[in-house]
């Protein structure tokens, strides 16, 4: 099986892709408000576009693109047939040569960079399928994008056995947040603030969106927030969860937002705007979360 997998490697996933839209002034927008990045770089005449929107400019929408290689869904297939019919994306990475500019013609090709040996995780037994996109303004390079997925057959549960702590997925720590997950484990909500200017920011980033100083300090987090957006999850299953449950979008006081779990209701009676505090959730013995409970809800 895995010979048969490896021949894979090398192989395009899409070839001589077109992005459906130039780089654009309302795209940028678009996704500047949804993240709350406020960087003068992104606005005016003279915009450029988040780096981290590279992948934005090649995405197919639900008609997808014309020139889509067959190898990867026969690949996925083969998956499906050895019973590793779940996914998740695990990770990704992206290098950015130059920055895209609105006019710019995105082109784009993939291949299939690598398929690991058969692998046991907390969510099952599968193989990690990593693809490699290079993205492209006329003949020039602007940026790589790598992503990274695991194709698996889930770990089995007992019917009607509670989610298994063991199999959750854990953080992924780096340079960039260690000091983040240092503080939960401390029970201690810490929120980076740029030494520069003092906007504050969160997720942590090696440097401040809003006027790209890379010093900084931190501020812990009073606790109180709102929900600010949610969604209700019912599909996929994964062992370590039982569906429904809802993931917030949480507000906090100090101006950032996080996303996270609203516990101490059901997921039916999340609400926007729904006042929430911080508490820490402690799963076996290594891993501590930070959770919001609906305010006035007993503990």
């Amino acid at each position: 099986m895995e010979k048969r997998l490896k021949a894979f490697e090398g192989r395009p996933c899409a070839v001589a892709g077109v992005g459906k839209d130039p780089v654009n002034a309302p795209m940028i927008r678009h996704w500047c408000e949804a993240m709350g990045d406020t960087n003068p770089a992104y606005a005016g005449s003279d915009a450029v576009a988040p780096p981290t929107m590279l992948q934005v400019w090649t995405m197919g929408g639900l008609s997808g693109h014309t020139g889509r290689a067959e190898a990867y869904d026969e690949l996925l297939a083969l998956l499906d047939e050895e019973g590793c019919t779940s996914v998740v994306a695990t990770d990704s990475e992206q290098e950015y040569l130059r920055a895209l500019r609105p006019g710019d013609e995105v082109g784009f090709q993939a291949v299939i960079e690598s398929v690991s040996g058969r692998k046991t995780t907390k969510l099952g037994t599968g193989y990690f399928v990593t693809t490699r996109m290079e993205v492209r303004v006329g003949d020039g390079l602007v940026g790589t994008h790598r992503f990274r997925i695991l194709k698996y057959a889930p770990a089995r549960r007992r019917a009607g056995a509670p989610p298994e702590t063991a199999l959750l997925p854990r953080p992924v720590v780096n340079r960039d947040n260690e000091g983040f997950w240092a503080g939960v484990r401390q029970g201690r909500l810490l929120i980076q603030r740029c030494t520069g200017c003092g906007t504050p920011r969160h997720p942590w980033l090696p440097g401040c969106n809003t006027c790209g100083g890379p010093d900084w300090d931190t501020v812990e987090a009073s606790g109180e927030g709102t929900v600010y957006s949610y969604v209700v999850m019912h599909h996929p299953p994964f062992p370590a969860f039982s569906p429904p449950y809802a993931v917030a979008l949480i507000e906090l006081a100090e101006g950032v937002r996080i996303i996270s779990n609203v516990v101490g209701v059901p997921y039916d009676k999340v609400r926007i705007g729904q006042p929430v505090r911080l508490e820490f959730q402690e799963y076996g013995d290594e891993l501590v979360l930070p959770v919001f409970r609906a305010a006035g809800e007993a503990v």
